[in-house]
């Protein structure tokens, strides 16, 4: 049975009840209000206004997500023209960078999410929350299909469809395990407030367990020993956070036991925080090594059972075993099923995330956009685009390019592809005439001529600087606003808003392509100190770092309510050290 709108619940009552006409007359009059409306029905004597029709010129704007990108995006989105459906299984945005100070109480888990709701309804836009999980993508005739959170009838979970103009698809990703037997059953991960919360419970475990008088030394050695698999910012911050916690608050309520415990760290390549300058990396190893934690490199995870974790050298192929009490995984990124889905559904195969192009659209996909850990940006080549970027600057068609003509496409050409500029950066260049004129050798700027056959081979090494960029919450916030920032001005472009970049003339893309801007990245170690490296390839290390750390983070922090709770939190542990309790 169709259920009744607002409007036709109300229609019905005044039919059944004339008497409420006096109650909406006095109510409509204190309210200081005036209705018209172009259409009423009269039901004994009393005139019934017609629902008003939803506004048809409303695009529908479909979010799948509340993560960095996601809540980016709808922060930043202020047109009107829309109509959004917020679709995500959780309904709070979360301050992941700070997880690994959940898992040791350092920060509560309450402090660094904030509600979704509270993020969208002071936003002078139409966006309904749904509390859900997309379980299908259908491109083809542009719908979701859900999931409710919520079990609410005897057949299990609700499910429902909501179609779209619009698909934005921010779903992040999932642990990578790379199909490593007994990880999933046995070992913890580090994506979501639960996890950090299920880590900080086990850990307070390990150390009840390993307090029991009927236990020998060797199995409360086991149940202390603390294995961190992965060397990236997420693992070498979460073993600096243990070791802290351990050394700093545990060992004075667990006296007997504090000698036993142990923190490794294992890591597959040859060093930790291989994305950071290599002064950062020797000093996190060095610090590591001084604390006791037990850094192990060039070792690769090849099984994992309940008690025990199995390794291989990668140069010597030996394999052995290490006895455990918990085990974080913490290797990187997979991709979640409902888009491994999507992607073989539009032809995107054996690839690791959606590929979209440099405006975030998905490709081969008309309307929907992906953003975040979920995609990856297909940079477009140089070498793919040379004759028509060629023709394009010869104007006369003489067949060759002087420097003249190659200057007035020089910056649509740096717009377009951003691994021109770091070609020329990294081989110390001031701009890209000075490429033209290093294949020439020592002629003159202003006599230059390239065929287009020297101009291929002038741009030939530029394609070698194209990198995929780091999956991090600073690029996915940056995608979300940049896409919004689209939206937002959509309607007012001209005619094809979203189409390729032309490289003169009139109706130029107003959109320019999405450039991610590296505002730096930290590295807490422990001990009070962090690592920071930042634009202009400066690096910081030691105690005035780790307050830079404490500013950044809590500017970041998306409401003052979490601002107010994050400090209030490092203030506590300060004072009254990290809490132990179970909760």
């Amino acid at each position: 049975m169709r259920r009744l709108n607002f409007y036709e619940r109300f229609s019905r009552a005044f039919h059944d009840h004339p008497s409420l006409s006096k109650l909406l007359i006095v109510f409509t009059v204190s309210g200081g209000g005036l209705v018209a409306y172009s259409e009423s029905k009269s039901y004994d004597g009393v005139n019934i206004a017609a629902p008003p029709e939803l506004d048809s010129k409303k695009k529908r704007v479909v979010v799948l997500g509340t993560g960095w990108a996601g809540t980016s995006f709808l922060k930043t989105l202020k047109n009107p023209s829309y109509d959004v459906k917020v679709i995500s299984p959780r309904n709070y945005f979360a301050f992941t960078p700070l997880l690994p100070s959940v898992t040791c109480g350092t920060v509560e888990a309450r402090s660094i999410v904030e509600p979704i709701r509270n993020i969208v309804r002071k936003k002078n836009i139409d966006i309904c929350f749904a509390e859900a999980e997309c379980i299908k993508i259908d491109a083809e005739n542009k719908k979701v299909y859900c999931q409710s959170n919520q079990g609410t009838n005897l057949n299990g979970k609700e499910e429902f469809v909501v179609e779209y103009d619009y698909l934005i698809i921010a779903m992040g990703a999932r642990a990578n395990t790379f199909n490593t037997p007994g990880v999933v059953e046995n070992c913890h991960f580090l994506k979501e407030v639960e996890d950090a919360q299920k880590i900080r419970r086990t850990v307070i475990d390990c150390f009840e367990r390993a307090s029991l008088p009927n236990l020998g030394d060797e199995e409360r050695k086991r149940i202390l020993q603390f294995v961190v698999v992965g060397g990236g910012p997420t693992g070498v911050e979460f073993a600096a956070e243990l070791h802290d916690y351990v050394n700093e608050d545990l060992v004075k309520l667990y006296p007997k036991v504090k000698d036993l415990a142990k923190i490794t760290l294992l890591e597959a390549g040859d060093h930790i925080l291989n994305m950071f300058d290599k002064r950062i990396t020797a000093f996190g190893e060095e610090k590591f090594r001084r604390d006791g934690i037990d850094l192990k490199t060039g070792s690769m995870v090849v099984k994992v059972s309940d008690k025990e974790i199995y390794t291989k050298e990668r140069g010597s192929g030996e394999t052995s075993s290490l006895p455990y009490g918990m085990v974080v995984w913490s290797t990187g990124i997979g991709t979640r099923p409902v888009i491994m889905d999507f992607m073989k559904q539009i032809g995107q195969t054996n690839r690791r995330a959606l590929a979209t192009d440099e405006w975030l659209r998905v490709e081969g996909c008309d309307s929907v956009y992906a953003l975040g850990d979920c995609a990856t940006i297909n940079q477009r080549k140089v070498m793919g685009d040379i004759s028509s970027i060629f023709n394009k600057a010869d104007k006369d068609n003489s067949g060759t390019l002087s420097v003249k003509e190659f200057q007035e496409v020089i910056d649509d050409i740096l717009e377009r592809y951003p691994q021109v500029e770091l070609y020329l950066k990294n081989k110390q260049m001031r701009d890209i005439v000075d490429l033209l004129t290093d294949s020439k050798g020592d002629v003159a700027k202003e006599s230059i001529e390239l065929n287009i056959e020297e101009f291929k081979s002038a741009l030939s090494q530029v394609d070698s600087q194209m990198k995929n960029l780091p999956a991090t919450a600073q690029v996915a916030a940056q995608q979300g606003s940049y896409l919004a920032d689209c939206f937002n001005r959509m309607e007012k472009c001209e005619e094809n808003p979203e189409g390729p970049l032309r490289f003169t003339g009139s109706g130029r893309h107003r959109f320019r392509p999405f450039r991610y801007k590296h505002f730096g990245q930290f590295a807490p170690l422990g001990g009070e100190q962090t690592a920071a490296q930042l634009p202009g390839d400066w690096v910081s290390i030691g105690h005035s770092s780790q307050w830079l750390w404490y500013s950044v983070y809590a500017s970041k922090l998306v409401s003052w309510r979490t601002r107010a709770l994050v400090v209030s939190d490092w203030s506590r542990r300060f004072i009254f050290g990290r809490d132990s309790s179970r909760i």
